[in-house]
C-alpha cells in the first residue's frame, strides 16, 4: 500500500513540474523533439507519458515563448529561449525557498 501511494505521489509531482523538467533539460543546450522528451522522461523518471500530454505541453511552452520550435530535417525540435532561460534560472535560484515551502506545506 505504501509503495503504491508513493508511486502515485511521485507521478503527480513529475507531471505537475514537467514543464520545469523540460526547461531544465533544454537549458543544457540539447535540442529535443516530442519523442525525445518522452524517452527522456521515461529514462529519468520511469514514467511513460502520452504523446498528447507531451506535445500539448511543448506547444504551451512555445506559445508562452519559453521555448522555440525549429525544423531539423523532417523533425521539429525545441530549444530554450532567453525568456525560458530566465524562467528556469529563477526557479533554480529559488531552490531553498521552494524547499522551505514544501516543508511548511507538508
Amino acid at each position: 500500500m505504501e509503495a503504491k501511494t508513493l508511486k502515485i505521489l511521485y507521478e503527480r509531482i513529475v507531471k505537475s513540474f514537467m514543464d520545469l523538467v523540460i526547461l531544465a533539460e533544454l537549458r543544457k543546450g540539447r535540442l529535443m523533439g516530442g519523442y525525445d522528451v518522452i524517452v527522456f522522461l521515461h529514462k529519468k523518471f520511469h514514467l511513460l507519458m502520452s504523446s498528447g500530454t507531451v506535445y500539448s505541453l511543448l506547444y504551451a511552452l512555445e506559445r508562452n515563448r519559453l521555448i522555440e520550435g525549429i525544423w531539423n530535417r523532417r523533425k521539429r525540435v525545441y530549444k530554450l529561449t532567453n525568456k525560458g532561460e530566465e524562467t528556469i534560472n529563477i526557479v533554480l535560484n529559488a531552490y531553498e525557498r521552494i524547499q522551505g515551502f514544501m516543508t511548511t506545506l507538508l
